[in-house]
């Protein structure tokens, strides 16, 4: 752990990382993500790197945890061995079932469970790399995760943490801040202002609570426009991908209408045994013609001509 800093605000309210109070770090967020999961989202939260997938509706196992009237939720925090400076202890640990426990009930509430009775949706999130606020950050990726899997729901959920450093109300804790600040209070919300999770770590009087709140509604106000735009993105990308398609589809040249590979290849055949195209006059044309009283031409009458021309020819060459 790095040594306590003198002061986490100077004179001028800029506080150790360049922020301002009422600032959060920045955000990253990348939508469907992982091929195999029904919903993925990559999401970085200042220095956290999380990585959220969302397998579901799907059979309960064991079934004996399945509910007739609606679908149970499991969500899994885990935070990897190496997400943080010294090594962590592979598998859950006290800290993580907390964690579990509670993001499950913050984002639960949301979900249309009872239109899926006797199945499952999991939720898994894992830390690749921690630097304070992972469970809030952990919350937002596993949000927009639902959102990408197509799991009805109620609203987006987001998440922001408040706390209180040098005696000052801060929004979205860094890791020292986290480590040595008076306070910290992670806040998931719904966009009309609905409250799914409230923690606290510390004292705030009933003033600095109330303020607190009020940040925090802020900071999840943007969080939640991040989540917005960048599921918006995303399948607008989609969309254009799947015209582009249908426009390469629609310019390919089309067959011939009403003709069959089967009729073609009758008519190869019988061209092949009679010798007959289009173009030939076969006797029994030959007859229509003499019953319908046209004329008919005289072959041996072309015959004549046609020999009578090849021999001037013949002899126009000869005189040359």
């Amino acid at each position: 752990m790095a040594d306590k800093p003198e002061k986490f605000i100077d004179e001028n309210g800029i506080r150790s990382d360049g922020r301002r109070a009422n600032e959060i770090r920045d955000v990253k967020i990348e939508v469907g993500v992982l091929s195999r999961a029904d919903g993925s989202c990559y999401l970085e939260f200042g220095k956290n790197k999380v990585m959220a997938a969302v397998y579901g509706p799907r059979e309960v196992h064991p079934r004996h945890q399945q509910k007739s009237n609606r679908a149970i939720v499991r969500y899994k925090y885990n935070m990897a061995s190496f997400s943080v400076e010294d090594r962590k202890r592979p598998g859950p640990d006290r800290r993580s079932i907390e964690v579990s426990k509670v993001s499950r009930e913050a984002l639960e509430d949301q979900i249309f469970t009872e239109y899926f009775p006797k199945s499952a949706i999991d939720i898994f999130v894992e830390v690749l790399q921690a630097d304070a606020g992972t469970r809030t950050a952990a919350l937002n990726a596993a949000s927009v995760a639902l959102a990408d899997a197509g799991i009805p729901m109620r609203s987006l959920v987001s998440a922001c943490a408040v706390g209180k450093v040098d005696d000052t109300l801060v929004l979205d804790l860094n890791k020292d801040e986290d480590n040595y600040g008076q306070a910290d209070m992670p806040i998931a919300m719904t966009p009309d202002g609905k409250i799914t999770l409230l923690q606290m770590d510390g004292h705030l009087t009933q003033e600095e609570f109330k303020q607190g709140l009020e940040m925090a509604q802020e900071g999840c106000r943007q969080v939640y426009e991040m989540q917005r735009k960048a599921l918006m993105d995303h399948y607008s990308k989609k969309a254009e991908i799947t015209t582009t398609a249908e426009d390469i589809k629609t310019d390919a040249p089309k067959e011939p209408e009403n003709v069959t590979p089967v009729e073609v290849t009758e008519e190869i055949e019988e061209v092949k045994e009679t010798g007959d195209t289009e173009d030939t006059v076969k006797a029994g044309d030959v007859e229509e013609l003499e019953d319908s009283g046209e004329e008919v031409p005289d072959t041996g009458e072309y015959a004549e001509k046609t020999d009578g021309q090849m021999d001037e020819g013949e002899e126009e060459s000869s005189n040359e």
